[in-house]
């Protein structure tokens, strides 16, 4: 989507940048409530009363009231502006002091064209041998953005930044955290929830259920199948916090067990096939039964 240079000092690495992620939300079309036909949003021009065409619309800058400056793709092109047509590295960070939560936006992936694969590679070595991330700056669809680019996998990824006028401050909130007071045990007792529900961070032990609930709904009035609902969930009771810890500590608890680790787990897997091995004829021709990990 687009192509250009990593500008790295004096040293030009031409690449190509390619989107990291894609939208699995889900969308509608706006119907006309009769017929359910789809409904077709026109461009309309009222000073000459028609429809103008999608390839015949044109850019256009406010300048005044009513009065706009038609900019076209060349326009965009030739930019005075260095990001433009390449990515301007200005500094290197720590990329823990980058706050990930606030300031990143999209990511992408970026793959070094022929010519630049040497002075890639040099890049993303010596970013892994200083543990650093490179800032720098990129024009793209239509405007500037702030940029990260640091090492993933075997490549390089880059993701725009929010600038720091469009983080709207936090002071704003009623955050009164000086008039609040937590007790050891109520603190002890969230330390031991989130230990309970402590586990390596694995994407695919997730998915979006709100789109599958919503296939569902399509499936059933379809009449492929019968739509099953959830029962109401109950109004979440008032209680203490202490007794609302230690409920979610006992439930966390219930939910799964601490997680074993692989050899302990192989080990207790061979002594139970010892185990029933001894058992007699009846148990050496049983199939193995695999437990469900929880």
């Amino acid at each position: 989507m687009w192509r250009g240079a990593i500008s790295f000092g004096m040293v030009a690495i031409p690449v190509r940048m390619y989107l990291a992620t894609e939208s699995r939300s889900v969308s509608f079309r706006m119907l006309c409530p009769r017929d359910h036909t789809p409904i077709k949003q026109k461009r309309w021009c009222p000073e000459e009363d028609r429809e103008v065409g999608w390839t015949e619309t044109v850019r256009g800058f406010e300048v005044a009231k009513d009065e706009y400056v038609a900019i076209d793709d060349s326009d965009l092109d030739n930019l005075p502006l260095p990001s433009a047509q390449t990515i301007e590295i200005v500094e290197f960070v720590q990329d823990t002091e980058i706050e990930a939560g606030l300031f990143i936006k999209q990511a992408y992936y970026l793959e070094p064209e022929a010519v630049g694969v040497k002075p890639y590679y040099l890049l993303k070595q010596a970013l892994q041998r200083t543990g650093r991330v490179a800032i720098g700056k990129l024009a793209l669809r239509d405007r500037e953005h702030l940029c990260r680019l640091a090492i993933h996998d075997h490549g390089i990824v880059l993701n725009t930044l929010h600038w720091p006028d469009e983080i709207r401050d936090s002071g704003e909130l009623s955050l009164p955290e000086e008039e609040v007071a937590i007790s050891d045990r109520e603190l002890d007792m969230a330390l031991m929830l989130i230990e309970n529900l402590s586990a390596s961070f694995d994407p695919s032990r997730h998915h979006d259920q709100y789109r599958e609930a919503l296939l569902a709904v399509v499936e059933a009035k379809l009449g492929k199948r019968e739509l099953e609902r959830p029962s109401a969930a109950e109004p979440a009771k008032v209680m203490d916090l202490m007794a609302a810890l230690k409920a979610s500590v006992e439930a966390a608890k219930a939910g799964r067990r601490p997680a074993e680790e692989p050899a302990a787990r192989t080990a207790t897997a061979a002594r139970r096939r010892t185990s029933s091995s001894k058992t007699g004829p009846a148990a050496e021709t049983a199939p193995a039964r695999r437990r469900k990990a929880s």
